[in-house]
């Protein structure tokens, strides 16, 4: 299933689902050097993950990329939300709560059974649209290897 493409529009920015309209190098960039999950993550594997997932874009008035998410999903009963963050130079406007309002409210992402998220930092954004720590976290397992990216 290839989800819908959609936009939407507040102030002076943009959020679009298209992948063409993505800056690989931003997202790249951001996440190898700024982010904590994925420092070091090759270009590659970066867009191997946007070819797998729905992403949405996040583009100031002159369209340059100023943010970023993508869902993993089956589109019929679950979503996994990644990647998620807005450039320092364009945080405090609000930004990273819209992007959550045009991720939840996606009509390709609804009805589903179970979202899940993992974050550091940003319980506080992510509980206003719902999240909450595991209501059963003993029935959860994972294979974790944070440092694969720094060895390749």
């Amino acid at each position: 299933m290839h989800p819908q493409d959609i936009e939407y529009h507040r102030d002076n920015f943009t959020i679009n689902t298209a992948r063409d309209l993505l800056d690989i190098t931003v997202i790249q960039e951001f996440l190898s050097n700024e982010s904590y999950w994925a420092q070091g993550i090759p270009r590659s594997i970066v867009e191997k993950c946007i070819e797998n997932s729905l992403s949405f874009g996040v583009y100031d008035h002159e369209g340059r990329q100023v943010g970023f998410a993508r869902v993993v999903s089956d589109y019929t009963t679950y979503a996994y939300i990644a990647d998620v963050f807005i450039l320092e130079s364009h945080r405090g406007q609000g930004l990273s709560k819209w992007l959550m309002e045009c991720i939840m409210s996606h009509p390709d992402l609804q009805g589903l059974r179970r979202w899940n998220l993992a974050t550091r930092d940003a319980h506080g954004l992510y509980a206003r649209y719902g999240f909450t720590p595991l209501r059963f976290p003993e029935r959860w397992m994972e294979i974790l290897n944070p440092e694969v990216y720094l060895r390749r």
